[in-house]
Order: structure tokens, then C-alpha cells, then sequence
């Protein structure tokens, strides 16, 4: 399934000249364990009370969200060819005009803190959901990620989980020379997180850790080297 994403996706890219290419295809194989395996949704009811939430903080990797929305069904194969042509829905970051997104993202650092709303209102309506939040490294060096993470752990958000696509790039180079964020599992630790590493190109793995239950009363953090 995974491949066959990643194979629309440079299809949707090369049709309508504009992407981004390497960030897409970093975080294919996260999206696809999430939406395949992972959270409880459904295309058919994509408001119904109770559902998982999935906010893409990296909005930039648009593409391959609108490429797995419409292949499980909550856009048509027909609106997705429209993407980035004019008066389309599926413009270059992800819009809630369109089932399945649940907040417009694509400016960096807003999507944890954003998540770590969502979960606190699960605790507080004692609702059973859970929050998946997808951060680049690049975005690490938001103020706003790191106040998120500091709340996520005061609140106790055990149904919070947050992803860094840790593809070692942004957009100016590589992100240790642009600006150095190891040692990255250390430093979630230290702000009260339950850290886990994994090859984030390991489908076995990521659906393992991230169907995983957990009971450490901390926020999640997987860190999936891709």
C-alpha cells in the first residue's frame, strides 16, 4: 500500500509541476500505518463523535495526505487530479474544508500545540479518542513546539501521541547544520515524554509502537528515522 502511495503521489506532483517531493515521500510510510492500521476513522462518517484525530503539522507534505484521503474513500479520485489547479479544494497545505482534515496546518510549529488542545479535551469530555500529531525536524526549532511539549507533560496527556519525520533535512540543508536539535530522544525525555526510536520505514515497527497502549500516564513521542 505503501509504495502505491508513494507511486500517486509522484503522479500528482508531476501533473501539477509543484510538491514537496522528499518531505512526501519521508512520511508515507507513517501516514499509511496511521490511516491503515492504526486510527479509528471512517470515510463514510468523517465528523462522527469519538474519532481519532491526525493533525499534520508538517502541512508541506499536502500531496501524499491528499493522495491516502482519496484512496480511503473521504475524497474522489476525481478531485484529487484537480490538486493545485485553480478554485481547488486540495491546495499545497492541508485544508478543513475537505473530510478527514481536522485543522489547516503548514505554518511550522502549530500542530503539537494544537494537539495537546485536542487531547485535553478528550480527558476533560472523558472520551476514549486518541491524537496523532506529524512534526518535520526542521519544525524543532519552533518556541511553540517546545511550550506544547512542556504542557502535553503537565497535563498528563497519555492519549497524545506526537511523530518527528526525522529525515535529517529541511528545506535550507541538513537540519544538524541548520540547527542542531540532538540528542533528540534525550531531550523529550527531559520534558517528561515516553520516547520511542524506530525506522520510521519499518511498517512491523510503526504499527507496532503506535498501536501500542499506553499506560505510563506521559505523552508519546516516536521518533521515526526515515
Amino acid at each position: 500500500k505503501a509504495l502505491e502511495i508513494r507511486k500517486r503521489t509522484f503522479q500528482l506532483i508531476y501533473d501539477a509541476k509543484t510538491g514537496h517531493t522528499g518531505s512526501d515521500l519521508a512520511c508515507t510510510d507513517i501516514l499509511v500505518a496511521l490511516y491503515y492500521q492504526v486510527m479509528k476513522i471512517d470515510p463514510q462518517k468523517p465528523n462522527m463523535d469519538g474519532r481519532d484525530q491526525y493533525i499534520q503539522s508538517k502541512g508541506h507534505a499536502a500531496e501524499v495526505l491528499w493522495t491516502v484521503l482519496a484512496d480511503k474513500g473521504f475524497i474522489s479520485e476525481e478531485e484529487l487530479q484537480t490538486f493545485s489547479q485553480y478554485e481547488s479544494r486540495l491546495i499545497g497545505h492541508p485544508n478543513n474544508k475537505v473530510a478527514g482534515v481536522e485543522m489547516n496546518t503548514g505554518s511550522l510549529g502549530h500542530g503539537l500545540p494544537v494537539s495537546v488542545g485536542i487531547a485535553l479535551a478528550a480527558k476533560l469530555d472523558q472520551k476514549d479518542y486518541q491524537t496523532f500529531t506529524l512534526m518535520g525536524d526542521g519544525e524543532l526549532a519552533e518556541g511553540s513546539v517546545w511550550e506544547g511539549a512542556m504542557a502535553a507533560a503537565h497535563y498528563q496527556l497519555d492519549n497524545l501521541t506526537a511523530i518527528i519525520d526525522r529525515n535529517g533535512l529541511q528545506i535550507t540543508g541538513a537540519s544538524e547544520d541548520v540547527m542542531s536539535v540532538e540528542n533528540l530522544a534525550e531531550k523529550w525525555r527531559a520534558f517528561g515524554w515516553d520516547v520511542h526510536e524506530v525506522n520510521g520505514n519499518d511498517m512491523d515497527a510503526l504499527v507496532e509502537v503506535l498501536n501500542k497502549h499506553n499506560d505510563t500516564e506521559k505523552p508519546r513521542m516516536i521518533i521515526a528515522k526515515t
